[in-house]
């Protein structure tokens, strides 16, 4: 077939081939010499061990994909130590995402000598292995995989609480977990305090959510305890807790609002409740009353009733007006939602001096309606017989309100009585 192009055109695509053959002959060459001094060097000699080790690997993850049985064979144990032992940071990742499957699959308990490689991947120089094993960790214990006290007894806590430091946020949320859980069992708790409360209350503060959350979640456990809450408070704990009730994440809102319940449980801490200024706490939880949260709204008006046993609590409630947002928790459908406004309520009915200002809210009234609609639930009538048993003892000048409340609490203890005596004959 003839060329299209002129002799001089030909000659130059000739040459311009010539010289791209030349250059890939010369490209090969070099790419050649490389290899070979890379093949000479010790960082990529295969040597016998290196081979083994390899073959070793691709036998160990064929479990993966074949008989979960055979995950936790002492082979596989051996394989798992030599992993985790080894420089290169491939095949610690290797070991780590072995640990990770099998947190996913695993239904029964891991074997305790399976716990010595995670403790060497927890000490990994690569942050990558250390998030891979400390998820596993966290799923193992979530699941109840491992003893507690076990990961405390190896020593894993010092890594674990290394991983706050990271910088990382997914590392940071992983080891937050792990403390979470272990700060579950009472006996582990004096470990965590000595070396992991400031850290926790950093990390509560910190503006990734996934982060705070498990750190709350962790301050949560500590306050189980008298102890472990004593430390919490002197470390400084409260004014975080309080900050954490302003959290635009629901479940930091909880989980603070439920670890100050359990700090508002024990007097002595009451002082250090109140001192933080300008009626905060009391306004964030009675503001946390109003939550679209169902848990949140109860957690809110359980801790105030906690915190109401104290007399000048319960002054500091009148004075910041907490009767209107109350009686409208009593106005919602559930009862999720009303009976912790009713125990709180309640709490402020059994306080003479209170009786004038609840009364005068209409307070009375308001019970009789929920008296109405929540006739089957016995927590809003005995909290309601409280009620209008303590605020009928006010002066005369709420007898009508009092009276107009009484023949619907009647008929709220008729319906309870037959419904009671149906129950009854049923059985």
């Amino acid at each position: 077939m003839a060329s299209s192009l002129c002799e001089n055109c030909s000659r130059l695509v000739k040459e311009l081939a010539a010289h791209l053959r030349r250059i890939c002959r010369e490209f090969e060459q070099k790419i050649r010499d490389v290899f070979r001094e890379l093949c000479q060097c010790t960082c990529f000699r295969v040597t016998p061990e290196r081979s083994l080790l390899r073959r070793e690997t691709q036998e160990f993850l064929r479990p993966l994909h074949e008989d979960e049985s055979q995950l936790l064979s002492q082979e596989g144990l051996q394989t798992l130590t030599r992993l985790a032992a080894s420089e290169n940071t491939d095949l610690q990742m290797t070991a780590a995402m072995y640990y990770l499957h099998v947190s996913h699959h695993l239904k029964s308990r891991l074997p305790d000598d399976f716990m010595e490689p995670v403790m060497t991947l927890l000490l990994s120089p690569d942050l990558d292995v250390q998030k891979t094993v400390s998820l596993a960790l966290v799923n193992l214990l979530v699941k109840n995989n491992v003893c507690k006290e076990l990961v405390i007894e190896m020593g894993m806590l010092v890594p674990i609480l290394e991983l706050f430091q990271s910088g990382d946020g997914t590392a940071q949320c992983h080891s937050c977990a792990c403390v979470a859980m272990l700060a579950s069992s009472e006996s582990n708790r004096d470990a965590i305090i000595v070396d992991g409360i400031i850290p926790l209350l950093a990390l509560a503060k910190s503006y990734d959510p996934r982060v705070q959350r498990n750190a709350t979640w962790a301050l949560l456990h500590l306050t189980h305890s008298d102890w472990s809450t004593r430390i919490l408070c002197q470390a400084g704990g409260i004014p975080v807790l309080v900050l954490l009730l302003q959290s635009s994440d629901s479940e930091v809102q909880f989980c603070g609002c439920t670890a100050l319940c359990n700090i508002a449980a024990i007097q002595e801490h009451h002082p250090k409740l109140l001192s933080i200024g300008g009626h905060y706490l009391l306004k964030s939880l009675l503001t946390l009353t109003s939550s679209s949260v169902q848990k949140n709204s109860a957690q809110a008006c359980r801790c105030l009733q906690t915190l109401s046993k104290n007399v000048l609590i319960q002054e500091q409630l009148m004075e910041l007006d907490c009767v209107p947002p109350l009686k409208a928790l009593l106005k919602t459908p559930t009862a999720a939602w009303t009976e912790p406004a009713m125990t709180l309520l309640c709490a402020l009915s059994a306080h003479p001096p209170n009786h004038d200002c609840l009364v005068s809210e209409g307070l009375l009234d308001e019970v009789g309606q929920l008296l109405r609609h929540h006739r089957s639930s016995s927590a809003a009538i005995t909290h309601g017989c409280e009620i209008v048993t303590n605020l009928s003892c006010s002066g005369g000048g709420q007898q009508v309100q009092y009276e107009a409340t009484i023949p619907d609490l009647l008929s709220c203890l008729w319906s309870t009585h037959e419904l009671c005596a149906h129950s009854a004959w049923g059985e």
